[in-house]
């Protein structure tokens, strides 16, 4: 092979080598943008599920006093977004409800989920090593939302917990009357 036609080729193959990291450069600058665009979205998701949050919040913390006195637990004080830090672990209740006997953790969803279920049973776990003051109140679950994915109600039910949903312009306590919750 002659020398001349192998310096072609080399330069042919040295402009396809170029041409291709060219690309290749360009490609990664377009998944930078898609990756900064979709980190845009997951904040504007975040910030608007939070606000759904807030609103399921503020169904259910009028009616709570209301829901639980119906279940023979008279609650008289209620808080919203109780969060607490300890070594480097953090609890965060949506709504506690309180009285001498009972402290009732609630977690409200726009959309409640069987994961959301599983997490509010840890927050319940651990409660009482967080919040010391409550070691004596007997400590109940209820998990709320607006839409309840096929199951979640029945493993939470199955869990020990009230499952709070809304009918009409209000909220109410889907658990049958014979229902008793667990204790943690």
């Amino acid at each position: 092979m002659d020398t001349q036609l192998m310096e072609k080729g080399f330069e042919r193959v040295w402009q396809m080598f170029q041409e291709t990291d060219k690309r290749f450069k360009e490609t990664d600058k377009k998944f930078k943008e898609t990756a900064d665009q979709i980190k845009e979205t997951d904040k504007k998701v975040n910030k608007l599920t939070g606000k759904w949050g807030r609103f399921v919040e503020g169904l259910i913390v009028p009616a709570a006093e209301r829901m639980f006195k119906e279940r023979r637990i008279e609650v008289d004080t209620v808080y919203q977004r109780v969060k607490k830090h300890k070594n480097g672990d953090e609890i965060e209740i949506d709504i506690l409800a309180v009285n001498g006997d009972y402290a009732v953790l609630i977690e409200a969803k726009s959309t409640l989920g069987l994961d959301d279920v599983k997490d509010h049973i840890e927050s319940l776990c651990k409660f009482k090593s967080f919040f010391p003051e409550y070691a004596d109140r007997k400590v109940i679950g209820a998990v709320a939302g607006i839409v309840i994915d096929e199951g979640a109600d029945r493993f939470a039910y199955k869990r020990g917990l009230f499952v709070i949903a809304q009918t009409g312009d209000t909220v109410r306590i889907l658990n049958d009357k014979c229902f008793m919750p667990k204790e943690w």
